[in-house]
């Protein structure tokens, strides 16, 4: 359906559920539940899109993710896009009549299937209206994870449209609606942030949200370069949740990798087999997956249910491990303790106290180039796969990360360590050689061979 094309009379539908409590129960019952990054401008393919989601061979929640143009608040971009018929990177929900997004999830969205929208906005005003318009109430993000990675705009701005938007979603229960928010700390950068700062941001932005009125929540947490120290990284968000958070209605979410992707689709897959056993041995109960397009274009919706099925396929396969201890004192969980703590010490207000941090280096990310980001810290990948600090900057972690630490960074490092995971698993696919049939074509190896600082696991 065309922007301004009336919709069909359609029977008045049931308030959304509550996500973060769908998501839950799907665990409880033995699923993981598995998303896509999807989105598309054209109306009618994304009402597809969504509903092929719904019919996968799997636990399954929606998506729609918004266009770039939204995103920064170009909506004269959008709406010259969208006359001219070209194709945007996402959904422009903002632009659209509420009818029209309401016609993409009628019969689509209910109490089965819930859909959340991601937008990647440190000015969200106008996407939480829209989303209020439309009682779309699951969506994601964070004053701090959507905007220092993201552009310019002032992170004391960010934090003072988030509180805003923060406290008008919350006012969906009015309606008899749930709201949920997802932090989006957890994957700061996208890769080379070292695990603890990612635990801490995930549960510093959480209590944000939770101060500010909402009481449903999802932490996220982005599959890194070592599989043990993200299981041990896990172990800390859910032990720093269970501590901190003022809400039981809380679950973790873990992201494909997010860096530089493999350019095989063997190497995509072994990827996202390993993402998909990290979530099942953390005990996680959400998982977005990637496909095999992410080194080259946006994915089809044909493969983002590829993605989606593998993903379910080797959850319900895969042996599991046991979920890692959460009461061991990892050195990932003392130094997300560390952060989290430095920053709380800062102000009684969360929002505030984030601005505190990064003006004063209590919190810093690693290659960061926004101008609130001090810039000071350093991160590299050992000789085991693991993500180090090398160098901590102002960070309150003083008696945990040791001066033996501490080493430069050269250009040619970094480079190199931007490219292990995608290098790896490349490598790792090519020499498998035995690769198995996949809808109609051999895309993923039977084998999970030995992988950077991994185990190696047979998969039948």
């Amino acid at each position: 359906m065309r922007p301004g094309a009336r919709p069909p009379r359609r029977r008045a539908e049931a308030r959304p559920v509550d996500f973060g409590a769908f998501v839950r129960a799907r665990s409880r019952a033995g699923d993981l539940v598995v998303q896509p990054r999807m989105g598309f401008s054209d109306p009618a393919t994304m009402r597809a899109g969504l509903a092929a989601t719904r019919a996968a061979d799997a636990a399954t929640v929606g998506t729609l993710t918004l266009d770039s143009y939204t995103r920064v608040g170009e909506l004269d971009s959008v709406d010259a896009a969208l006359r001219a018929g070209a194709d945007l990177n996402g959904y422009p929900i903002v632009s659209y009549d509420p009818a029209v997004t309401g016609q993409v999830l009628a019969g689509i969205r209910d109490e089965t299937f819930p859909v959340q929208v991601r937008h990647g906005s440190a000015v969200p005003g106008d996407i939480f209206a829209a989303l209020r318009r439309t009682l779309i109430n699951a969506t994601e993000g964070g004053p701090v994870s959507y905007c220092l990675p993201y552009g310019r705009t002032p992170l004391d701005e960010s934090v003072r449209n988030w509180v805003r938007c923060t406290e008008d979603f919350a006012q969906l229960r009015e309606s008899g609606v749930e709201p949920h928010l997802e932090t989006f700390g957890g994957c700061m950068l996208g890769q080379l942030c070292p695990p603890s700062q990612l635990v801490a941001i995930s549960v510093l932005e959480a209590l944000f949200f939770c101060q500010h009125g909402i009481r449903s929540v999802s932490l996220s947490y982005a599959q890194q370069t070592h599989p043990e120290q993200d299981r041990e990284a896990v172990a800390a968000l859910r032990r720093l949740c269970a501590e901190l958070l003022p809400t039981s209605n809380w679950h973790v979410v873990i992201y494909a990798y997010m860096g530089v992707y493999p350019t095989t689709d063997d190497g995509a897959y072994l990827l996202l087999d390993q993402a998909t056993r990290l979530a099942v041995d953390s005990g996680s109960e959400r998982l977005i997956v990637k496909t095999v397009a992410e080194s080259r274009r946006i994915p089809t919706v044909a493969e983002n249910i590829a993605a989606l099925e593998s993903a379910a396929r080797t959850a319900r396969t895969a042996p599991t491990g046991g979920q890692a201890p959460t009461e061991a004192d990892s050195q990932t969980y003392a130094e997300a303790r560390a952060l989290v703590e430095g920053v709380l010490a800062l102000s009684p207000d969360i929002g505030h106290a984030l601005t505190l941090a990064f003006r004063q280096g209590a919190l810093d990310i690693p290659y960061c180039l926004h101008p609130d980001n001090h810039g000071r810290a350093r991160s590299y990948i050992d000789g085991d796969g693991r993500l180090r600090w090398a160098g901590t900057g102002r960070l309150p972690l003083a008696g945990l990360v040791g001066r033996g630490r501490a080493r430069e960074v050269t250009s040619a490092g970094l480079i190199t360590d931007l490219s292990y995971v995608q290098r790896a698993f490349d490598r790792a696919a090519m020499e498998s050689g035995d690769a198995r049939h996949r809808d109609g074509a051999d895309i993923a190896p039977a084998g999970l061979r030995s992988l950077p600082g991994g185990e190696s696991r047979k998969r039948f």
